[in-house]
């Protein structure tokens, strides 16, 4: 009876080593592609990615014709980011970097490439600071990755104050800021989110070229106008005339619960104090448990 054959493995390291040395090089090159808003071209190897990813196994399945083929353009991705896949793709491994790991896990996603999506997003998590969390959090909600969001949001209701000042947070769609202005646990009083949030909408209504109130709406009821006290909501209301942002029966909202003293007086008026919320007369009048 014939001996079963063994499978015997060499060293793994020189063969992770001579694939790299592969990684946007033209030697045996078989097709180019064209990346980036810099149009960067890179060089890579067909039936490699083939093999290894099905989004390029149906992006490279046609044949190519006689000639010098034309290159894949891939506009989206930065070249960054690209050759971190290529590299990921040829050695199953990749050097990460805290500026470019959101577009190498976009991509990530975007190629149906799960364990370097996973690789990303253990990184993210450990690299998130301030600066980075709103990028990562947009990020999360646009691609659905559930526990990345919520570890941003945790983060950004911890550093809530610093994280309100940066150029991320103006950058949010509104998506992506819903699940921060639905939170108790913000630690920021409601006058300084409603600022922060007045910030946003300007950002926003620069860029898109559309009215703050319009820009704002998606977003604006989640504001809780009722904890702010008699004098700010006035000064608030003052502001709106001039530079609309909040619709006219929400102030109204908060102003019956002042009124009435009562926190449900106005059906839907959120009143729940956040963990940031400063102390204020008239809170003792409302509901207010704090979750």
């Amino acid at each position: 009876m014939e001996t079963p054959g063994l499978v015997v493995h060499g060293e793994a390291a020189p063969f992770s080593t001579a694939l790299r040395s592969l990684v946007n090089n033209p030697l045996y090159s078989d097709v180019r592609f064209v990346v980036g808003q810099e149009r960067q071209e890179v060089f890579a190897h067909r039936c490699l990615l083939a093999c290894r990813c099905n989004f390029f196994q149906r992006l490279l399945s046609s044949e190519p014709g006689p000639g010098v083929p034309s290159p894949v353009v891939l506009s989206t991705v930065p070249a960054e980011a690209f050759l971190a896949v290529l590299e990921f793709l040829y050695t199953n491994s990749a050097k990460l970097q805290r500026h470019s790991v959101l577009e190498v896990l976009t991509a990530a996603v975007e190629y149906g490439l799960e364990e370097l999506r996973e690789l990303c997003l253990e990184f993210v998590v450990k690299a998130l600071d301030v600066e980075l969390v709103c990028e990562a959090l947009q990020v999360a909600v646009t691609f659905g990755l559930g526990q990345l969001q919520e570890r941003c949001v945790a983060f950004i209701e911890a550093h809530s104050q610093e994280t309100l000042r940066t150029r991320g947070f103006l950058e949010l769609s509104a998506p992506a800021l819903l699940p921060l202005l639905r939170s108790d646990k913000l630690c920021v009083d409601e006058a300084e989110l409603v600022l922060a949030a007045r910030s946003w909408a300007r950002v926003g209504a620069a860029v898109l070229e559309r009215p703050v109130a319009e820009v704002a709406a998606p977003v604006v009821r989640e504001l809780r106008l009722a904890l702010l006290a008699p004098a700010e909501l006035s000064a608030l209301e003052e502001q709106n005339r001039r530079e609309p942002l909040i619709p006219v029966e929400q102030i109204v909202e908060a102003w019956k619960c002042h009124a009435l003293r009562r926190g449900d007086a106005a059906r839907g008026t959120p009143c729940r104090r956040r963990r940031g919320t400063l102390p204020r007369e008239h809170h003792r009048f409302l509901d207010l448990p704090f979750k």
